[in-house]
């Protein structure tokens, strides 16, 4: 079983059903807001499909969080949620520091927990993986190399900022608490 956060939305939906697409593929609990960027309709293949959980929540709802770790006892969280968009940052930054910083937190500090609670193999092999952006490393020239995970870190708008910060709250949970964690630096998914 993982946990998926922000999988009805377009990279995240895609993922589940990626994921979902091996019939021996675990099964997958997938908490969403259903705000601007999640749509469950990105998932209607999946409707009946056993192997799929859905569940309407916030990353930020620690309580929510907290009951779907110990109901269900995952081995993997794929951290997904997130608010994006250059564009809507700048007009309204404060809901990039509600999700992007603030409810990576409050998952970071629930998977800490569930992952202090579970033994020998099953701690061993627990993950967090965090999705971010390569927009954390600021903008590239037509004629610059691409970036690279050694790059510093250059956000330049409230949204890159904020994916900025999260990054570092990853970095620091594993670092001080020893939580096994992944991050990976997309960069521009269309479809």
């Amino acid at each position: 079983m993982i946990l998926v956060t922000g999988g009805a939305g377009f990279i995240g939906s895609n993922f589940v059903l990626d994921w979902l697409a091996d019939p021996a593929a675990e099964p997958v609990v997938n908490l969403d807001a259903l705000t601007y960027a999640g749509n469950r309709a990105n998932l209607a293949s999946l409707d009946g499909d056993a192997r799929h959980h859905f569940v309407h929540g916030d990353i930020g709802d620690r309580a929510r969080v907290d009951q779907l770790l110990a109901t269900h006892r995952p081995r993997a969280i794929v951290h997904f949620a997130a608010e994006s968009h250059v564009d809507r940052s700048i007009h309204g930054p404060g809901a990039f520091m509600k999700t992007n910083v603030e409810g990576t937190f409050t998952l970071l500090e629930a998977a800490r927990a569930h992952w202090g609670t579970l033994e020998g193999e099953e701690k061993a092999g627990f993950r967090f993986h965090h999705v971010s952006t390569d927009e954390v490393y600021g903008s590239l020239k037509p004629s610059d190399p691409p970036f690279a995970e050694t790059n510093p870190y250059e956000p330049n708008s409230p949204y890159s900022a904020s994916k900025a910060a999260s990054d570092h709250l990853v970095r620091a949970w594993h670092h001080t608490y020893g939580l096994p964690v992944l991050t990976t630096n997309c960069s521009n998914n269309y479809g």
